[in-house]
């Protein structure tokens, strides 16, 4: 088993040396053709984050642009944020943080286009909204050959592979706690069980629900534990404030060589931080899109705004934290890789061994809802694949199978086999997204010329009919109504005169 997992390890690591390279081509590719919209549209993206999705022709709440975003956010902040943070900066040095944000400001593009994308091509669903690259894959390049591959590998990568590991990560966080109460209990199979079922019977109260149920769930927790986290992270900023200039002149010149903090050169601190930065904030790779296609919005680029906020979200502001709180900690580079363990250990000895117990909690809270995240991500494409109810009954239950597994077994080849599938997926996405953004910049065209008439942009099929494929954008829903934006500014205005 060993040898298998080194063998897909290194295909993994030689594939990805590629795809890195293709990443970043097309990130800058659609940095260009959009203008930089990641970086002039950031007020309008605070402008629109929290907007109500309204309800459907059913009379149904929609899901709105705020919960779809929260969802995404489910499946990208977990425990990457906290231990891959610490491995890239304990094996690249302080320079990869640099290289992180960058990755981060290049991909936010990547993420307006592939979000737009999903809105524009999005499907009536079961219980709300879907779409994602296997949808506009289908329907905007006309190729349902090409989806249903993308949308065999999503279901294994996230729904199986990568919660099998997020539960793996929850054992290892909570048996850290408990080791300083009871070293035996820490290392028991039993402790491992009990944490398997607890985590199964949670998943299911949750996925049985559905995409309401999963936003619900994400719209509370993800903000919360966020915001709590990032205190932390300001608290321990705070007690050093002395050393905060050293620390960012440690990021600068780790990041261009001008002072080398491990082995491997420039080039592998480039590498480890981009790489870092990529897998965290998941810009370009087609995981995020799934999420954005469920929300109510009166235009397909409002989604795009939010989700490429969201790339901030994750890299510069989770990320960012976990950075401060270990290089504050003046913790050794290039000794071995560390994880998790750096962080917590960086975090303990700045606020005392409570705050070790906390980041157990907050390890738990992020990674059960990226579990809940990612199962949604196979959701949407078993949606794409069959419409057999039976079908989707069974992948829940293969789903909470794999979160069992993973919390009483260590599953190194499950890792590195969603590592490689995750490279053909992101390859796939790519493809389509850089084949579509003509009619992506063509969308954000449209919705600029309404922001620049005075009015709240709004999208229908027919004011872009060169456009094929689209199925939604009727006019159906209440946010695509004029009215219903004179009667929401309206509102607003009330509440303020009330203050």
């Amino acid at each position: 088993m060993e040898a298998l997992t080194e063998l897909v390890t290194s295909i993994g690591d030689s594939v990805w040396s590629v795809m890195f390279i293709v990443l970043l081509g097309v990130g800058l590719y659609l940095t260009i053709r959009t203008g930089a919209v990641q970086f002039r549209a950031i007020p309008e993206m605070l402008r629109v984050v929290g907007e109500p999705g309204g309800r459907g022709p059913d009379g149904r709440k929609q899901i709105s642009s705020f919960r779809a975003f929260t969802i995404s956010a489910a499946a990208r902040v977990g425990t990457g944020n906290i231990a891959g943070v610490a491995l890239a900066i304990s094996l690249g040095g302080p320079g990869a943080v640099f290289w992180m944000w960058l990755m981060a400001a290049i991909g936010g593009a990547s993420a307006f286009v592939e979000s737009l994308l999903a809105q524009l091509y999005k499907h009536h669903g079961r219980d709300a909204y879907v779409g994602g690259p296997a949808y506009y894959m289908q329907r905007g390049l006309k190729a349902r050959w090409m989806g249903m591959i993308f949308a065999v590998i999503i279901c294994i990568t996230y729904g199986f592979a990568f919660n099998s590991v997020q539960s793996n990560s929850i054992v290892d966080a909570v048996s850290q706690s408990t080791s300083y109460f009871s070293e035996g209990l820490a290392e028991s199979p039993g402790l491992k069980v009990v944490i398997g079922l607890v985590l199964v019977a949670a998943t299911a109260l949750v996925i049985f629900g559905g995409v309401r149920s999963i936003s619900a769930v994400s719209q509370v927790v993800v903000p919360v534990m966020a915001v709590l986290y990032v205190l932390l992270g300001l608290i321990v900023v705070a007690l050093n404030i002395g050393e905060v200039p050293a620390m960012f002149m440690q990021i600068i010149e780790g990041a261009f060589g001008i002072r080398e903090f491990v082995t491997g050169g420039l080039i592998g601190v480039i590498i480890t931080g981009m790489r870092r930065g990529l897998f965290s904030n998941e810009a370009g790779m087609g995981s995020s899109p799934n999420a954005g296609a469920t929300a109510a919005v009166s235009h397909p680029a409002k989604q795009g705004l939010v989700q490429s906020l969201g790339v901030y979200f994750d890299t510069m502001i989770i990320c960012s934290i976990t950075a401060f709180i270990v290089l504050l900690s003046n913790p050794t580079f290039g000794d071995s890789a560390q994880g998790a363990a750096l962080t917590q250990t960086a975090l303990s000895a700045q606020l005392g061994d409570w705050a070790l117990h906390f980041l157990t909690v907050a390890i738990f809270l992020f990674a059960f809802t990226s579990v809940i995240g990612n199962y949604y991500y196979g959701e949407s494409n078993i949606q794409f694949l069959t419409n057999s109810t039976a079908a989707l009954q069974v992948y829940r239950i293969l789903v909470l199978a794999c979160v069992f597994i993973g919390a009483v077994i260590a599953l190194d080849l499950a890792w590195a086999a969603a590592d490689l599938f995750m490279a053909f997926m992101a390859f796939l996405n790519l493809i389509a997204v850089a084949l579509l953004s003509n009619v992506a910049v063509k969308v954000m065209k449209h919705y600029q010329r309404e922001r620049k008439s005075g009015q709240e942009p709004i999208f229908r099929a027919s004011d872009l009919p060169e456009i094929t494929g689209v199925e939604v954008w009727d006019g159906d829903d209440e946010v695509t109504t004029r009215q219903f934006w004179v009667d929401h500014f309206a509102g607003k205005k009330q509440k303020a005169g009330r203050r």
